[in-house]
């Protein structure tokens, strides 16, 4: 069956403390794109001329011939920008990843040798800073691995990280089967985390298109360097504010050297560098850095996901939550299930949606499935071993004489007057609340106590998928 693939809850409301080296409050990933000599250019083969992020207004591409102004926008990041950029960094001692185009470092070796000798890291920005929206897959495999090997023949050493920026649906998938310590070709969260393709766990580190100095030739975008600044700043501030409260974050800021290296750019950045350096707990890593501390602080962890499991191997793991109802896992199957059912909620979202779009009778038949409280059953220990473990959790496994004569009396009365046995998520209460709960309940008309019954076996289901699942 066909899931849907898209991830909407990520690490959830008990996302991580990332726990950063040192206890630094935030991670500041700063990355520099270098796609000068990568653009779209006739003298690369290519159709035509570039006409994403200049400075030249509404550019439109040029088909079959060179755009003059276009490559000399381009050629200002390496020739000006790339060096104002270099001194600024290796000034204030803060190293960078290098989001590198392999044609362009091809282009530059000068400027690789300065990337080199700062001990900045030079990750992989595909082959050509061309779009690959319409790529047939064969193709973008066969670029990713010629990238790979250019790259390498550039460097001296292969790219331990990757990011293609103007992707195809097949890239993350094609990118983590090459083998990197981490993609980023992602926009989806502040933390770093984990993506299963295949036998392999890939780690990826969401970039950012925001915090990020594109918006100076996009519209609506930044002006000028103070905008920059100002952006920037109150990001760091919330995320800061945040790594103060125990849930530390990541912060990316993308950089291009024909934007930010220009002069009156480049001041905004100066002046968010200074700000940030201002606080304690700061951590400035390279993004390979990032990866080799989220690969041993939180090691990925596989388990059983419903969403990708068949409908037998489903039903026989989640049938019990609804007391012998596996009818209800069996329609839960057909349900659009994703990334999102393969936690606890997610998943107790989707059974507890066929339990209540089921008719009446069938809902009364789950109410009957249940046992009564400390009765015969499990007196005779034929409970299931979620009910077994509940009751005990209370304390009903144990009880007195005088107790079990109690419970015993009011089963009958309430069974008599409502038709499905007394019904309460045990492990909310205590023995005395459940009793004076029976007592109080017991005096509900019919309506009213068959929808409070259903609202117990729902709460009753969320505890047994709690133990189950994340």
């Amino acid at each position: 069956m066909q899931r849907y693939p898209r991830n909407m809850i990520g690490h959830g409301p008990d996302a991580p403390d990332a726990a950063w080296p040192g206890g630094a409050k935030i991670a500041v990933s700063l990355v520099l794109n270098y796609e000068e000599g990568g653009e779209n250019c006739t003298l690369h083969g290519d159709a035509a001329s570039e006409a994403f992020l200049s400075d030249i207004p509404g550019a439109a591409q040029w088909p079959g011939k060179r755009h003059w102004n276009m490559e000399s926008i381009y050629e200002y990041g390496a020739r000006a920008g790339f060096w104002r950029l270099h001194r600024l960094f290796t000034g204030m001692d803060i190293p960078v990843t290098i989001y590198g185009v392999a044609t362009a470092l091809a282009r530059s070796p000068e400027q690789v040798a300065a990337m080199k000798s700062a001990g900045w890291e030079i990750a992989s920005h595909g082959l050509k800073w061309v779009e690959h929206k319409d790529m047939p897959e064969a193709e973008e495999r066969a670029q990713i691995a010629e990238a790979i090997r250019l790259h390498t023949e550039v460097t001296g050493s292969r790219p331990t990280g990757w990011y293609t920026g103007r992707c195809s649906e097949n890239t993350v998938r094609l990118t983590a089967e090459a083998g990197f310590d981490w993609i980023s070709d992602t926009y989806d969260d502040d933390l770093p985390y984990w993506l299963e393709v295949g036998d392999r766990d890939q780690l990826v580190i969401p970039y950012t298109l925001e915090a990020n100095d594109m918006r100076f030739a996009t519209a609506p975008g930044y002006i000028e360097g103070e905008q920059f600044f100002q952006y920037l700043k109150d990001a760091f501030d919330e995320l800061y504010r945040e790594g103060t409260e125990g849930r530390a974050k990541m912060m990316s800021v993308g950089l291009h050297c024909r934007l930010i290296g220009r002069p009156g750019k480049i001041a905004g950045l100066r002046r968010f560098l200074d700000y940030a350096r201002g606080h304690e707990g700061v951590w400035f890593p390279r993004r390979i850095d990032i990866a080799r501390h989220w690969a041993e602080a939180h090691p990925h962890k596989r388990y059983a996901r419903p969403s990708q499991m068949d409908r037998e191997t489903f039903v026989t793991a989640y049938g019990g939550i609804f007391e012998h109802s596996p009818w209800i896992a069996d329609r839960a199957f057909d349900l659009e299930l994703g990334p999102a059912h393969d936690r606890a909620a997610g998943l107790h979202n989707a059974l507890c949606r066929m339990f209540r779009s089921a008719t009446e009778e069938e809902r009364l038949g789950v109410l009957t499935a249940h046992p009564d409280l400390a009765g015969k059953l499990a007196q005779a220990k034929r409970l299931t071993a979620e009910s077994t473990h509940e009751q005990a959790s209370a304390g009903l496994d144990a009880l007195t004489d005088e107790e079990r004569a109690t419970f015993t009396a009011m089963n009958t009365a309430y069974v008599d007057k409502h038709g499905f046995p007394f019904i309460i998520a045990v492990r909310d209460h205590t023995k005395a609340s459940i009793l004076e709960a029976f007592e109080r309940r017991i005096g509900n008309d019919r309506d009213t106590e068959f929808a409070e019954a259903c609202r117990q076996v729902e709460r009753i289901a969320e505890f047994r998928l709690k133990d189950l699942l994340p």
